[in-house]
């Protein structure tokens, strides 16, 4: 059985004010052709269809024109919601949406009902399991701690207890939105840290033949069974390095896989320059860039007269500029906000904080843990509240 393993589409998204709308309808009608083209049996969504709760109307029209579509080619799609979505939104019509082929799965208490499928070689069930916030699904998956690894090891416990009631030789597929151990973030994923552990262990989805995730933007191989698509499009300039595309996964008659990408259309490539100003306009080294979208980062010790006109005489697509002037030092504390923060997680920013205000000793392990609960309490309440919204 032969499937196109996608997520993260972010319809509605922007990439430094600039509209994608455009662009992302371009890679539906690509994720169209490819089913069409390379005989998919079933499309799979790995959350993160919306890049918030509340989807502009153009970005709702564009994937509804998308179901539409998919539906009319036959091609059973199962779609999970991720955390930039509103379940309860995009859950609604799920039963009726269901009947034409287009399988949504934004309930954590359906995680163990499983879409099925078959082919010549028996029956294949894919389980939708939406991206389970810890603090919001608690009581559904009751645990001693209340953390990503906790909910989403009980949700895989219902997959396994369900797969194991089923007809032997049932191959099996999860779809899952979750920061996995071993994956690479970029700076356009909404951090969803909880309890202090970022990550949960590629190890949990142990017993299926495949796991499609969906959260980080790049496209990666966690294990031969377990992998990221990323997104189709870049939406930060941390992506200029990424090969966007989908997965092409044929599953074998006793659970082989055998994956292949299948690149997505890029509407402009993304560029990082860094140097002085006057360099940046004469190396010629920097032509191919000047039809991408650029980050220009300068490093004159003063900065220049009048820079975003001069770099965009040469780099007419310039989204971002930045400055870091050579000779500052890290340590001397001239070095910007924003670089001193970088790479450093809410929670110890917070610590940091308090042993500034207090003039010296890192938080202990008691105030460590007021801290996780006051991030992991904002955390599910804003997720409530988006929801409600």
């Amino acid at each position: 059985m032969r499937f196109l393993h996608t997520s993260d589409w972010h319809l509605g998204r922007s990439f430094h004010r600039v509209g994608l709308l455009d662009a992302q309808a371009t890679f539906i009608d690509h994720l169209i052709e490819t089913v069409r083209e390379q005989a998919v049996d079933a499309v799979l969504v790995a959350g993160d269809i919306y890049d918030r709760a509340v989807p502009p109307l153009p970005a709702v029209d564009l994937y509804d024109r998308a179901l539409h579509r998919l539906a009319a080619l036959g091609v059973p799609t199962v779609m999970i919601s991720g955390n930039h979505d509103s379940a309860r939104r995009l859950g609604v019509g799920a039963g009726l949406i269901g009947r034409a082929g287009i399988h949504l799965r934004t309930d954590p208490a359906g995680c163990a009902d499983p879409v099925v499928l078959a082919d010549v070689h028996g029956d294949v069930a894919l389980y939708g399991l939406p991206y389970l916030e810890p603090a919001l699904v608690k009581d559904e998956f009751p645990a001693a701690k209340v953390s990503h690894e906790a909910v989403l090891g009980a949700a895989m416990d219902r997959v396994r207890a369900d797969l194991a009631g089923r007809t032997p030789g049932t191959r099996s597929v999860v779809l899952a939105h979750a920061f996995v151990t071993g994956g690479q973030p970029s700076d356009s994923e909404r951090d969803i840290t909880v309890g202090g552990v970022e990550a949960v262990p590629a190890a949990v989805f142990d017993g299926v033949d495949y796991a499609a995730l969906g959260h980080l933007h790049g496209c990666q191989t966690i294990s031969e069974r377990v992998r990221y698509s990323g997104s189709p499009l870049a939406y930060s300039f941390s992506e200029a390095g990424h090969r966007k595309s989908m997965w092409l996964i044929d599953l074998g008659p006793a659970g082989e896989i055998t994956a292949e990408r299948v690149d997505t259309p890029v509407p402009r490539p993304l560029a990082r320059i860094r140097g002085r100003l006057d360099a940046l306009l004469e190396d010629p080294a920097l032509d191919p860039h000047e039809d991408a979208w650029v980050e220009a980062t300068l490093t004159d010790p003063v900065r220049p007269e009048d820079p975003m006109a001069r770099i965009a005489a040469r780099f007419p697509h310039t989204l971002s500029l930045a400055f870091d002037p050579e000779g500052r030092d890290e340590e001397d504390g001239t070095a910007s906000y924003a670089r001193r923060l970088k790479g450093r997680s809410d929670q110890q920013i917070a610590e940091d904080f308090v042993a500034h205000v207090r003039g010296g000793g890192l938080p202990d392990e008691a105030e460590r843990s007021v801290l996780r609960e006051a991030f992991d309490t904002v955390r599910a309440d804003t997720a409530t509240q988006e929801t409600a919204r």
